[in-house]
């Protein structure tokens, strides 16, 4: 299994699947990156090089102590890069939590690293209620999911996620297994990653990193997301970010990886084929291109 260290010696796990042009797959709260399992096997087979590591202290990789911040976190996509010997541009698509590293890395190691970006249900630019954030989430929610996890973190997820895939009292868009699979990730997971990761999607502000976003950039959400809201998410890097695509699925929670699974994978192909000099005129446009499903 491969294995990169980071500057603090962590041991960071990834999956390196398929030849041609790489692509890195970064998960969201509280997975692994099992998460893109389906999705990878799909960019391998179709002439990309998927890339995808678990984050610090998910997953197999080591549970520091230190180290849950996102300047971090890109500095550890940046060791997994290197330790795999990718010296070209590389796609970036992050879910959730994972779209906190594309912004970091694109303002921290330089859009010259990057080819596109693709975020995913992202938390960025900013999850926190605020003032100049009106539509964020409270801080009372987020002091809510901490005294859940530290009270019973095993019940606590179990309840999550039925919000993240959107399953009701009578229906739901994933199966028992695909619920009973998460579980099994987040239980990965050590409680100290677990709590200080949720903090970090939680506190910070990704509003400065928007400027980095020079590059070809697709933003993918559903309408019906309760734990990364739209309105203050992907809509506004929609409006913010000069040329980005935003592709809403109507209707679908958090979970698209899973609930809106082939259309996603078909969305992202569409997307990472797309001629790059295509991708720079549509850049340079500064036309947001909406659909809806």
């Amino acid at each position: 299994m491969p294995y990169a260290h980071a500057k603090d010696g962590t041991r960071l796990y990834y999956k390196d699947w398929g030849k041609g042009k790489p692509v890195v797959l970064l998960h969201g709260w509280p997975l692994t990156g099992d998460t893109f399992d389906d999705a990878a096997l799909r960019l391998a087979e179709n002439g990309f090089r998927a890339i995808i590591p678990d984050r610090r202290g998910f997953g197999r990789s080591d549970q520091p102590w230190d180290g849950y911040d996102y300047d971090t976190f890109s500095d550890d996509v940046a060791a997994i890069l290197t330790e795999a010997g990718i010296t070209e541009p590389v796609a970036l698509v992050g879910f959730s939590m994972g779209g906190g590293e594309v912004a970091r890395f694109l303002s921290r190691h330089g859009t010259q690293r990057v080819t596109k970006a693709v975020l995913i249900s992202s938390v960025v630019p900013y999850m926190a209620q605020t003032d100049d954030n009106p539509d964020g989430v409270p801080q009372a929610t987020f002091d809510e999911m901490t005294a859940g996890m530290k009270k019973d973190r095993e019940h606590f997820f179990k309840g999550f996620f039925k919000d993240f895939y959107g399953v009701g009292a009578l229906s739901s868009p994933v199966s028992e297994e695909v619920l009973m699979n998460s579980w099994r990730q987040t239980m990965m997971a050590g409680l100290r990653p677990t709590l200080a990761a949720a903090k970090a999607f939680a506190t910070t502000d990704f509003r400065p990193d928007l400027k980095s976003f020079t590059v070809p950039t697709l933003v993918i959400h559903g309408t019906a997301d309760k734990t990364v809201p739209i309105g203050a998410t992907g809509r506004v890097v929609a409006k913010q970010v000069p040329g980005a695509q935003i592709i809403e699925y109507d209707g679908s929670a958090h979970g698209l990886f899973a609930i809106d699974k082939e259309r996603l994978i078909d969305d992202l192909l569409t997307f990472l084929k797309g001629d790059r000099a295509e991708q720079g005129a549509d850049q340079r446009s500064a036309i947001p291109m909406t659909q809806q499903a």
